[in-house]
């Protein structure tokens, strides 16, 4: 999960879909549509496995137009072939 948020600070779109599930992983990414965030920090509530299967439960905080906002996730993971792809999550601002 550090790794995605620190992926959309630096707006690294191949990395973000490189780590998408395929099943449903988007064709692309809005990450250089205007106005774009300033991401202020990540804190990672809980995660978990079950086997192959992980949730992860964080808090992202971000600026826009100065003015601020939080984004909670709890995230769905997958492992395959060893490696963790995010599946989807339920938001909540």
């Amino acid at each position: 999960m550090r790794s995605r948020y620190s992926a959309y600070v630096l707006e690294l779109e191949s990395y973000l879909l490189a780590t998408w599930h395929a099943s449903t992983r988007p064709e692309a990414l809005a990450l250089g549509e205007e106005p774009r965030p300033k991401w202020l920090g990540l804190a990672v509530k809980l995660a978990e496995t079950d086997g192959e299967r992980g949730v992860v439960a964080f808090v992202a905080r971000y600026k826009v137009g100065g003015r601020a906002y939080r984004m909670e996730e709890h995230s769905r993971f997958v492992r395959e072939d060893g490696r963790w792809f995010y599946v989807d999550g339920d938001v909540s601002d």
